[in-house]
């Protein structure tokens, strides 16, 4: 009896229990079930007024869903076979090549140097490219042991990298190293070959010393050990301790001995053995490499080095296709018969004319010696002006290698120039088109020489263009003689990157091309014209930035008479040419700063009182 009431009470407990799990599961649904959103939609209530509504608009979502699902795996799965598709053909290719599936270790290094060599035939190197605008060109950058002279400045907009950054550095360093070996290696030098170093290749680096405003461009001195080459991109040193500077003349003149000179300099590069030091004397005409990356195909670079007379060149060109460095060639060069024909369109600006000549006297006459000057001059206003100076170099320099020719009608860039060029009736020429207010060094002569190659090669250097010094120097007084003016600083100028007026080429491939378009009348336009069609052409473009050529600076103005698109360039060049971007934005907030700073004197005043 009592066992069966115990059983009926427990029953009865147990179904009371759950009843009540029931119910507390039932408040807990309706309690705590999600209102419906774009996130997620809940259970719609039967009884609901939009019940049916909401569980339409769920099954709809969820629909579309799969849908975008399912079309981005077909994508996925299409891709997929398309490049199954491509791997398989080239395996079959391979396989074809090979005649063996598997492909023994020499035929795959084989394959491998057939692909980069395939590289080396697809990049820019021995043969032009046709480009479709001038945009389309890739440019050069030029580079010594401590310094890069780039277009792409990235953030620091430096016009020169200096220091080096270290990737590049040693990228750099490696390429002279292998250099240097193929010059002395036994199946390319001869027995009576002197063997060459680095210094030919830096040659009078430490020139750099004697420019004013200037100061040691490298690492400090002292030896450094062979396995520190990532530290340091060169490592100099000195025979004669005494002397820590190369002192000399400004900017392109030629030093004298004293006896503060230093009497060698020594390069250490890594080798075989350890330590190497390598001995060569501070002299005069610094040499530089070129370089460029095509982004697709490998890094071009050109490096040239001293021969074993004056006059005379070794150019390496070696090539990087995304591995090892190949080289490509080997070049000897004999500079010493190149005739350099300078070609300047002139009308009226006397003074100019005088400055310019100064610097040709001294560059071209002085030091080079292999020049010729052409000087056109439309009108006879001021012309005998012109006439007297070039008659009194003659005298005082002993230089008869130069013609005047006189042209009536305005004043057209293009059309003297063209005159000029066709004037010549000697051998072909090397010509130099350079306007009146350009400022070069000897240097760059050379440099048009070895980048310049009839039928082959032209020149397109980018100089660097000099600020207002009114501006720059705040005050005329204070502004400094030419030569301590010309320093690639982002303060001083800038590349001058938009601009293809001066330009080194044979006179042959002047003719062949076409020459200028005479129909062009003023200032700006025939430069961009012939620069496309040696693009569209398959002779090679170099265009690299040069240390040793300037715009300087002076008032431009855009007459009325130009065509709205030269006026425009007109217009945008006079900007470009008056500061950097940070110097005319303290001009044009120069009266908010002013009104600061006095603003901060009476608060000073205030405080002290």
């Amino acid at each position: 009896m009592v066992r069966r009431g115990l059983l009926t009470w427990v029953s009865r407990v147990v179904v009371l229990l759950v009843l009540l799990c029931c119910v507390v599961s039932v408040l807990y649904m309706l309690a705590c079930t999600p209102r419906g959103d774009e996130e997620q939609l809940g259970l719609p209530r039967a009884n609901g007024p939009t019940g049916k509504d909401g569980y339409q608009a769920a099954m709809q979502e969820w629909e579309e869903r799969h849908r975008d699902y399912i079309s981005s795996l077909q994508r996925q799965i299409t891709q997929l076979q398309e490049e199954l598709r491509e791997r398989s053909e080239q395996l079959r290719t391979a396989q074809r090549l090979t005649g063996d599936p598997a492909g023994p270790p020499g035929r795959a290094q084989a394959d491998l140097l057939a692909f980069l060599r395939s590289q080396v035939d697809r990049a820019e190197v021995h043969t032009g490219v046709k480009q479709a605008t001038e945009y389309a060109a890739v440019p050069f950058d030029s580079f010594t042991l401590h310094k890069v002279y780039q277009l792409e400045t990235g953030l620091t907009r430096h016009p020169e990298e200096k220091p080096v950054r270290k990737d590049k550095r040693d990228e750099l360093v490696e390429v002279i190293q292998l250099a240097v070996e193929a010059l002395n290696s036994p199946a390319e030098s001869s027995p009576d070959q002197r063997p060459y170093t680095a210094s030919d290749f830096i040659e009078d680096l430490l020139q750099t010393l004697s420019l004013p405003g200037t100061s040691w461009p490298g690492p400090p001195l002292g030896r450094l050990p062979s396995s520190g080459l990532a530290p340091s991109s060169s490592y100099l040193t000195l025979t004669q301790q005494r002397a820590l500077s190369c002192p000399g003349p400004p900017l392109g003149k030629r030093p004298v001995s004293s006896s503060r000179e230093i009497s060698s300099v020594s390069v250490s590069t890594p080798s075989a053995g350890g330590d190497a030091l390598l001995s060569a004397p501070c002299t005069v005409g610094r040499l530089s490499g070129i370089y460029r990356t095509e982004k697709d195909k490998g890094t071009l670079y050109e490096l040239t080095f001293r021969g074993d007379h004056k006059h005379e060149f070794r150019r390496l060109v070696l090539f990087r296709p995304f591995g090892p460095v190949m080289k490509v060639k080997k070049e000897d060069l004999n500079m010493a018969g190149t005739l350099v024909n300078v070609i300047v369109p002139l009308a009226r600006r006397v003074d100019k004319f005088r400055q310019f000549m100064q610097n040709f006297r001294e560059m071209c006459i002085q030091q080079d010696g292999r020049v010729h000057l052409t000087v056109v001059y439309f009108g006879k206003e001021e012309m005998n002006e012109v006439k007297g100076i070039l008659e009194n170099t003659s005298k005082a320099a002993n230089f008869r290698n130069f013609t005047f020719i006189q042209l009536n009608g305005e004043f057209s860039r293009g059309k003297g120039l063209d005159v000029g060029a066709r004037s010549w009736t000697g051998r072909n020429v090397l010509l130099f088109f350079c306007d009146v207010d350009i400022y070069f060094t000897s240097e760059l002569l050379n440099t048009c020489r070895l980048n310049t190659q009839p039928g082959k090669k032209v020149f397109y250097p980018v100089l660097f263009s000099q600020y207002n010094p009114g501006i720059i120097y705040g005050h005329h007084d204070s502004i400094p003689p030419l030569e301590k003016q010309l320093v690639i600083k982002k303060e001083t100028g800038f590349w001058r990157d938009f601009g293809f007026g001066m330009t080194c080429q044979y006179r042959s491939d002047f003719i062949n091309i076409g020459g200028f378009d005479l129909d062009i009348k003023g200032w700006g336009g025939e430069d961009v014209h012939l620069y496309r069609k040696y693009l569209h052409s398959n002779l090679i473009v170099v265009r690299t930035p040069v240390r040793g050529l300037f715009h300087l600076w002076h008032e431009k103005r855009c007459v009325d008479e130009l065509t709205p698109e030269q006026y425009k360039m007109c217009m945008q060049s006079k900007a470009m040419n008056e500061a950097s971007h940070g110097q005319l934005g303290m001009l044009v907030f120069r009266h908010e700063i002013e009104a600061h700073l006095r603003k901060q004197k009476q608060e000073t005043r205030s405080q002290k009182t």
